[in-house]
């Protein structure tokens, strides 16, 4: 059964708004980018997973999609927190897995909302 891209980002969504990173991760390819533009990337498995492990000690996080579209190997969601924190997201997906995720986000609300120092 093959799997559209938008499938694949809403698999994304519950795992991350479970804090599941074992689903997370099983999501993205080997040799993934995660490149958060606010940060430098984030290259494979093993650093993606760092990367979440930290996020998600830092901070409650909750992705909650407002617009969700497809384009051919892309899925591509403008998302929102229940604090009211936004940003946007773009999954590059071949063969069910994610290859590049880039997303596009406030840095400094960020930190202010969840009162993280920087």
């Amino acid at each position: 059964m093959k799997t559209s891209p938008k499938e694949i980002l809403k698999l994304w969504i519950e795992a991350f708004n479970k804090t599941d990173i074992e689903t997370l991760i099983d999501l993205y390819a080997e040799d993934a980018i995660n490149h958060q533009v606010a940060n430098n990337p984030v290259e494979g498995k093993p650093t993606i997973r760092e990367m979440f492990e930290n996020e998600f000690a830092n901070a409650d996080m909750l992705c909650q999609p407002e617009h969700i579209f497809e384009d051919g190997e892309w899925a591509i969601m403008e998302w929102k927190d229940p604090k009211g924190f936004r940003g946007c997201g773009f999954f590059h997906i071949v063969d069910h897995k994610i290859i590049l995720q880039r997303g596009y986000w406030d840095k400094l609300s960020f930190h202010k909302l969840y009162k993280i120092s920087l």
